[in-house]
């Protein structure tokens, strides 16, 4: 099934090429994944709200072990479709040391297969330097986990 066919559920799958996308952070400030390609690898970190119980947990794991990600050349990108006032806020009331993106039609997340019903499907990326998605899980997988995908 080509992406075109693919439905907004439907998740990419480890090999697959990674669809383009360029989104405005929480100040402002224009994320694509093409100015990653060939210098860093891309986590990006689906997730259904601001300041709920499990994505903050989530978010702040991986805040609180983001050397690891920045020892393996790692850029982490929180990503769902509230606004940047309210990515703000969470990520200043947390200190996240990586941007969240602001994706309010849900294209990129319907692109990355995490639409749901009502919100955005827990889901995690790994896209490596070429562009390729070397993980790709639901819920909340560990944080080395994840990393250890691009080592494979």
């Amino acid at each position: 099934m080509d992406r075109g066919q693919r439905k907004p559920s439907q998740m990419l799958t480890v090999g697959e090429k990674a669809p383009a996308f360029s989104l405005l952070d929480q100040n402002g400030n224009a994320v694509t994944l093409d100015e990653h390609r060939g210098k860093r690898n891309v986590v990006l970190i689906f997730y259904p709200g601001d300041k709920t119980p499990g994505c903050t947990r989530q978010l702040c794991t991986v805040r609180d072990q983001f050397e690891l990600f920045t020892n393996s050349d790692t850029a982490v990108f929180g990503v769902n479709p509230q606004g940047d006032e309210s990515h703000r806020r969470f990520a200043n009331k947390h200190d996240f040391p990586f941007p969240l993106l602001v994706d309010r039609n849900k294209d990129v997340v319907s692109a990355y297969g995490c639409k749901g019903i009502l919100v955005t499907k827990r889901t995690v990326y790994g896209i490596n330097k070429e562009g390729i998605v070397v993980f790709a899980r639901r819920g909340t997988p560990s944080n080395e986990e994840v990393l250890e995908a691009f080592k494979e």
